[in-house]
């Protein structure tokens, strides 16, 4: 019975606070105990303590750590991936993309986006595109708010005093042509920008994204004169994208919750590290038998044909543009850690003379260091079989 505040506390209430599991009833200095509930917590063994009682302290835990408890108690076999921590990020002065097509489109508008560059220059021989892309860039920040600034031109000239070079520029594949067809045509588009390049950016960090991209990087080394750390091939990248989307898909998780790297050539002789891959952090086998995981490997390596064959026109673009942002991520400082990029190899996995797709440490000079992975016997035969065929293909 309640009145102004005071409790009459009864044989009742003691039996309440039984039936909860307690063992303790708190009486506040104005309540009234009756005999009878003095009685019945003697009885059931209910200590009356005079209050108030200081509360414990609530444990408060951060969201992340609930939602991993709560993942846990789901499936005990889940373990967060470990991410990359980012680190202290710059923009880019200028970034100079030549080939302003469907990739160098896309690495214009998410270089934009995400601040990657102050200045965005977009080169095209094909008159009105590189403009066009340009302005539409600018139209569209009047709703990002980016601050980067993009032109565009048909003149190679644009790519003066820029800080990294992009190069997507050359014919693309159409359905039953390989890689490997397109390196007369395209080789003489590399010779083209590289003396630009050479003469009015020798300072540049240059991506190659042009293919067959292993050979093109180094028609570009070749034509640049530029020392290995300033030229680099995006491929590793979208090859690896492309293998953890389908082990994430057989596996029925998060592309998120896969991580895994592909090396080698950007062809045939592309080699995915089955070894090191991991799905929620425990080897692939825990959760794909050996067919999956082979389809898995065979679908990385056709990836790029298959976007092609359904295309019929011209080959892909999204994912390109995305793996050459990650690459100009790790050279302005907002990724670190090892990344896979094509570079000219002198000896990292006995391998020498040759363009080919190796983790790779990145900073604002471009290559840093090559970090040389364990790799399984089958793994390091793959390296050395795409090293012999980049050459033949080279020296044919």
């Amino acid at each position: 019975m309640m009145n102004s505040g005071r409790r009459v506390i009864g044989s009742e209430h003691v039996a309440e606070t039984r039936a909860k599991g307690r063992v303790v009833m708190e009486i506040m200095p104005t309540d009234i105990v009756t005999a009878q509930a003095q009685e019945t917590a003697a009885r059931l063994g209910i200590k009356l303590v005079p209050g108030p009682l200081e509360r414990p302290q609530v444990h408060k835990t951060d969201g992340a750590t609930s939602l991993r408890r709560t993942l846990y108690r789901r499936s005990p076999r889940w373990i967060a991936p470990q991410r990359p921590k980012n680190g202290t990020a710059s923009p880019i002065r200028k970034l100079a993309l030549i080939g302003a097509g469907g990739v160098g489109a896309n690495i214009g508008h998410l270089a934009a986006n995400a601040g990657s560059a102050d200045e965005i220059a977009l080169i095209d021989v094909v008159p009105g595109l590189a403009a066009s892309v340009a302005l539409d860039l600018n139209h569209a920040s009047g709703v990002s708010r980016s601050r980067s600034r993009a032109s565009g031109g048909e003149d190679l000239s644009a790519v003066a005093d820029a800080d990294v070079v992009v190069v997507t520029a050359g014919r693309p594949r159409t359905p039953g042509m390989t890689r490997a067809d397109l390196i007369d045509v395209n080789r003489r588009v590399i010779h083209t920008t590289a003396e630009a390049i050479r003469t009015k950016a020798p300072g540049a960090v240059v991506i190659v994204v042009t293919n067959p991209l292993d050979e093109m990087t180094v028609e570009m080394l070749r034509a640049t004169e530029f020392p290995r750390e300033q030229v680099l091939g995006m491929a590793g990248t979208l090859d690896s994208s492309r293998f953890r989307n389908a082990l994430a898909m057989a596996a029925g998780v998060s592309s998120g919750d896969v991580e895994a790297i592909t090396l080698g050539s950007h062809g045939d002789e592309m080699a995915p590290i089955v070894s090191r891959a991991r799905i929620k952090g425990r080897p692939l086998d825990v959760f794909l038998d050996g067919k999956q995981i082979d389809a898995c490997v065979k679908d990385a390596v056709t990836g790029g044909g298959q976007v092609v064959a359904l295309r019929k026109t011209g080959s892909a673009t999204i994912a390109p543009a995305h793996a050459s942002i990650e690459l100009i991520d790790h050279i302005r400082g907002a990724r670190t850690g090892p990344v896979p990029a094509s570079v000219m190899l002198d000896g990292e996995f006995g391998i020498s003379g040759v363009v080919l797709g190796v983790p790779c440490h990145l900073g604002s000079n471009g290559l840093i260091s090559v970090k040389e992975l364990p790799l399984s016997r089958s793994e390091l035969d793959a390296l050395q079989a795409a090293a012999e065929a980049i050459r033949e293909r080279l020296e044919a």
